[in-house]
């Protein structure tokens, strides 16, 4: 039955897509999310739905859409050149079989990242495109917030609709972009006209937002913890009352203490001290070996390299356990074959360190165009560009988040977050387009139309 649900609703959407061809864009994004292949069990898990739609989006677009506002940013030259030097390191890669394997999922997630932005030439493709992208989130956000309400989750145990580690349903990587949207989802409460505001709006992204904050505690994830605290601070300077914020989150947090799991605070009190954690530790061992690595190795390994590692990893006896004898002796443990759990250390170990500052550049560029716009358009006192300055606030913020759970989750080449890219590339080409068409110089601080 359930397989049928999703044959009958894919068909629907590319059947419409022929009509309207952007909708296979969006189409390709729900794809890209939500794997509706791997929840099925037999008519669509055998064909390449992904691919087909990813083509059709690309014809359709090359065939059918007005070319004439398409606008090309640096940051989608800096995602070309990051394309090829993986291609380099690939086909230079300590494990060539294993790096094969994760280019054929990279590749398809900078193309689409780069092609994405030519395709949004008006806000309602914004806006439409930042809608999939947060409901076929939501798909999982809110199937994980129920059973976590329900008394479920733990570490590794919490099951986001798919048994398996793909894509967003791993916990640490669901957390991560579940506390990262929560922005964007309170911007629709406000400016989206595709669902025009009112309570059930309202209704709906104040429960999103509890479901998403619920993942966290549900996977048992200290990323998503620390996401929660810097999205915390991040909203000091986007609230008109901030003391009364401020009240408002210390009494919410302490309200919230008793109610959570044992398991959880256990596993929260690791962050006071890595060394009792043997995951913690671990982490830490690899952070070391590929620094090391990238020395040898400053053009990276390619994809997978950290294979090859070899660890002896050393914890402590946790506080709890030290009324008995010997809990604080040091235990040792081997360890091999350790992923990097950080963005950071992913992209110097396979891409180097050219790679690394490619990488880097494209985040803090943009997270800096964002601040930006908000700055150029936040007293604006044009009502059709009210929804702008905050838009950028949203994205900028559920950037920031990312950059920072990207230190503790190896989500380097994440497509949910190059889609987050190729959408704030869309909105900063669009507002440099409209102030071109109407005799307004993009380079100089606006004085048309903000406030005295």
């Amino acid at each position: 039955m359930r397989d049928l649900a999703f044959v009958a609703f894919l068909f629907a959407f590319i059947g419409v897509g022929f009509r309207k061809p952007f909708l296979f864009v969006l189409c390709f994004c729900y794809i890209d999310i939500v794997a509706p292949q791997r929840l099925s069990y037999f008519l669509i898990n055998s064909i390449p739905i992904s691919l087909i739609v990813f083509i059709l989006a690309i014809i359709g677009w090359l065939a059918f859409d007005d070319k004439r506002d398409t606008r090309w940013s640096g940051r989608q030259t800096l995602m070309l050149i990051l394309l090829f030097y993986c291609w380099m390191t690939t086909m230079g890669a300590d494990f060539p079989v294993e790096a094969l394997d994760k280019w054929g999922w990279v590749w398809k997630a900078l193309v689409w990242a780069i092609f994405l932005p030519l395709t949004l030439r008006t806000k309602l493709r914004i806006e439409s495109l930042l809608l999939f992208m947060l409901l076929s989130a939501a798909t999982i956000a809110i199937a994980g917030g129920i059973k976590t309400a329900a008394g479920g989750g733990g570490y590794g145990e919490l099951q986001l609709l798919l048994s398996e580690n793909y894509g967003l349903y791993e916990g640490s990587t669901m957390s991560t972009v579940a506390v990262s949207i929560i922005p964007a989802i309170l911007w629709f409460r406000r400016h989206g006209t595709v669902f025009p505001p009112d309570w059930r709006v309202s209704l709906f992204c104040f429960a999103l937002c509890f479901a998403c904050m619920l993942l966290p505690v549900g996977t048992q994830a200290r990323t998503g913890l620390i996401c929660l605290g810097v999205l915390a601070l991040l909203s000091l300077r986007a609230v008109k009352h901030r003391l009364l914020y401020i009240m408002g989150a210390v009494l919410l947090v302490a309200a919230a203490i008793p109610f959570l799991p044992q398991s959880y605070t256990q596993r929260m009190e690791t962050l006071q001290d890595y060394r009792t954690d043997q995951s913690a530790s671990t982490r830490v061992a690899v952070w070391a070996w590929t620094w090391d690595y990238a020395k040898d190795h400053p053009f990276g390994g390619g994809f997978e390299a950290y294979m090859q590692n070899r660890l002896r990893v050393e914890t402590t006896g946790s506080n709890a356990d030290a009324g008995r004898p010997g809990a604080g002796d040091p235990v040792i443990h081997d360890e091999q074959s350790r992923a990097y759990h950080s963005a950071y250390f992913e992209m110097l170990g396979e891409q180097g360190y050219p790679g690394t500052l490619l990488w880097l550049l494209l985040h803090i560029t943009g997270i800096v165009q964002m601040e930006r716009l908000r700055r150029r358009y936040l007293k604006t006192r044009r009502a059709e560009e009210q929804w702008i300055a905050p838009l950028a606030t949203a994205l900028q913020h559920g950037h920031i988040v990312y950059m920072v759970g990207s230190l503790f989750v190896g989500i380097a080449f994440q497509p949910f977050i190059y889609m987050m890219l190729a959408l704030e590339i869309g909105l900063s080409t669009y507002c440099r387009r409209r102030e071109q068409e109407s005799g307004r110089n993009w380079m100089r601080p606006r004085a048309q139309g903000f406030a005295a």
